[in-house]
């Protein structure tokens, strides 16, 4: 997936909010050229198990290989990633202290009243890895339903009454429902679980009427016959399911949501160790084991510069500053 065909075009004019790769007093030259010399710890701020744990630890594999020392994955979950992002924060910008982080970076901000961090002044960006795609889906069963567009006009027909499954509030699969109904004008009630798993059984039970989940938890549901999927919520189709339609060609033109990753470290990692990082990502994700990881869980790989990712995450930030003050989201 190339970053200008499918993540650039936000219609956006943030490239003049991209951050400032410079100098840090206080990390010492040198330091900085024979880096790394010791052990890099690698956060990520949810359980083992998902997605960015997956993508966060095959890649650690690899450029541990590139950069010739360990890389340690530390899961530290908790408060939509808050409690492992605050951990980055405050470690020494050194480089031997980075961060996995996803769509909570450019969203928890207006989520969290008492956010103690600043995601675009207080980190380095590092690499835009990957998205992982969402998928509108339903039971497979469902003989009234069979695309986008039925899913629309009988949510039009019956305002309130069509509900919709997430894995809690502020998710990604939350806020691809919050922004399908907004941006259709459509009245569906948003019921959060906590987790995933949760979310689908009921689905499949028939509890829900539907559910944006991940691509990587709804496919072997799909294909085991279980649910049914009717759109995907990038701009761009899915390499994994080619010949799913996207929200926006379906009927609901503008809509646009993609689930990413990206890496991040402390505000003032001098520019020599974050360009080192980057390189050791970049030629990380070109091999086969990351590429065969990356199928297994429907990523798309993006492997940005720092720069265009600082210029991303402030384009994602100020769309969903509008979006969440227009519906009214809140975790508190």
């Amino acid at each position: 997936m190339k970053l200008s065909a499918t993540l650039s075009k936000t219609g956006f004019a943030a490239a003049g909010l991209a951050l400032a790769l410079t100098s840090t007093p206080g990390v010492a030259q040198d330091s900085a050229e024979n880096y790394p010399e010791r052990t890099i710890s690698w956060i990520v701020p949810f359980p083992p198990g998902g997605a960015m744990d997956a993508i966060a630890r095959v890649l650690s594999e690899n450029m541990s290989k590139e950069l010739g020392q360990s890389i340690v994955v530390e899961n530290k979950s908790g408060a939509g990633g808050n409690i492992g992002a605050n951990h980055v924060v405050k470690a020494k910008p050194d480089g031997y202290t980075i961060m996995i982080a996803a769509n909570g970076m450019a969203v928890n901000p207006f989520l969290y009243s008492h956010l103690t961090y600043d995601p675009i002044k207080d980190f380095e960006p590092i690499s835009l890895l990957a998205a992982v795609p969402n998928i509108l889906v339903t039971q497979a069963d469902r003989t009234d339903v069979n695309s986008l567009e039925d899913v629309i006009r009988q949510a039009k027909e019956k305002p309130g009454y069509y509900t919709y499954a997430s894995a809690g509030v502020g998710t990604s699969i939350h806020l691809a429902g919050a922004l399908f109904t907004y941006t259709g004008g459509l009245d569906m009630l948003h019921v959060p679980y906590k987790g995933s798993g949760p979310a689908v059984a009921d689905l499949m039970g028939g509890q829900v009427d539907y559910m944006f989940d991940s691509i990587t938890s709804a496919k072997p549901h799909i294909e085991s016959g279980k649910l049914k999927a009717l759109a995907v919520t990038t701009k761009a189709r899915s390499s994994t399911l080619p010949d799913l339609p996207t929200v926006a060609e379906s009927g609901m033109e503008g809509y646009e949501l993609t689930p990413w990753f990206a890496t991040f470290a402390p505000a003032g990692t001098p520019p020599q160790i974050i360009a080192k990082l980057n390189s050791a990502m970049i030629k990380a994700m070109d091999t086969d084991r990351v590429k065969e990881i990356f199928a297994t869980i429907g990523a798309e790989y993006i492997g940005s510069s720092p720069e265009e990712l600082a210029t991303y995450l402030a384009a994602e930030t100020e769309k969903w500053d509008k979006i969440i003050e227009a519906t009214g989201i809140s975790v508190e």
